[in-house]
């Protein structure tokens, strides 16, 4: 398979992670409106150029695929620039701040034939893979319901972050960790027909949210329900998922999440207490590799990514709802 020369634009935590999972000379020029994070970032990984202007890094002639790891905001119009100009496009979840946004960049990737992969880089952390895996294989039967918990506590000042900007974010909590949420909901049970729940601010002095409580259902009754907060003070994952004939549990994401863990309970035919085995995964996150890999194979294959403008869209049409549902973001605190 022929090296993908790569672009990245948007050098801070997530940029900076995208180009660690890449070869090195894989990263052909770096991008950011602040320089010196655009010069830090290829310092670190020992190649490619610096630029601030995102034309200059799209346009360059090395580059095949573009990063895009930025505000949410300006997801969609650099993504936009880049399949205009014939590149491949990773866009960060959650790839645009409005269904609509989504929808140009899927018309404008079929115009062009380009491969657009939106990065919900949680599928393809160990447990998850593992966990997918014992779905596929029946072991769990019939599934039933989810139920998800993600959360962090914020930092000194996160009311006066991009985060909390809803210009710049598109929301709150509800947009950011929920839609990782939402996503992985998705993935193991089946479209939701039916959107229920709220979002509100405790805690934090901005106009977005700070906990999103969220109620789906599909067209056959499968129920997610899940819980996204920034007012967690402990950062915490949980996400449990239940069959006919087992439960699925995976606990933690690595770092401050703690060790990610995936805990299977398998139902006796007698009942009383399963079956339990568990599976630990102690070691460093590679989830952003593995997505690579696979972005990299989209493109080589020209195959639709298994995680999409469709599945961004169908995300975004779930926040949309609830945001709608709720008034936010607010007009004025």
């Amino acid at each position: 398979m022929t090296q993908t020369g790569f672009a990245v634009i948007g050098c801070g935590l997530i940029g900076r992670k995208r180009a660690a999972a890449l070869a090195p000379d894989q990263v052909v020029v770096a991008c950011d409106t602040d320089m010196a994070r655009a010069q830090a970032l290829v310092k670190a990984v020992g190649h490619g150029a610096a630029v601030d202007n995102p034309a200059e890094a799209i346009q360059h002639r090395d580059v095949d695929a573009v990063i895009v790891a930025t505000v949410n905001a300006a997801l969609a119009p650099i993504a936009l620039q880049a399949i205009g100009a014939g590149k491949h496009v990773l866009a960060e979840k959650p790839a645009g701040v409005s269904v609509a946004e989504v929808e140009s960049l899927a018309a404008a990737a079929k115009r062009q034939g380009i491969c657009v992969r939106v990065g919900f880089n949680h599928r393809y952390h160990p447990a998850f893979v593992k966990a997918r895996g014992l779905v596929d294989a029946g072991e769990l039967g019939p599934l039933m319901f989810l139920r998800a918990r993600y959360g962090h506590g914020g930092r000194v000042g996160y009311e006066k972050e991009w985060r909390a900007d809803p210009k710049l974010s598109g929301g709150g909590e509800l947009i950011d960790q929920g839609v990782h949420l939402i996503d992985l909901s998705r993935w193991f049970l089946d479209e939701f027909t039916e959107v229920e729940g709220h979002v509100a601010t405790y805690f934090w002095n901005m106009p977005v949210d700070d906990n999103a409580f969220l109620s789906l259902r599909t067209a056959s009754g499968q129920t997610a329900w899940l819980h996204v907060s920034c007012t967690e003070w402990k950062n915490m994952f949980s996400l449990e998922l239940y069959g006919r004939d087992a439960k699925l549990q995976i606990d933690g994401l690595g770092g401050s999440y703690g060790v990610e863990k995936l805990t299977f309970y398998k139902m006796k035919p007698e009942m009383g207490p399963p079956d339990t085995q568990q599976w630990e995964y102690p070691g460093p996150d590679e989830s952003w590799r593995r997505e690579l890999e696979e972005f990299q194979q989209d493109i080589a294959s020209r195959r639709t990514p298994s995680a999409g403008l469709a599945d961004a869209r169908a995300s975004l049409r779930i926040v949309e709802t609830i945001y709608q549902m709720s008034g936010y973001p607010r007009k004025s605190l």
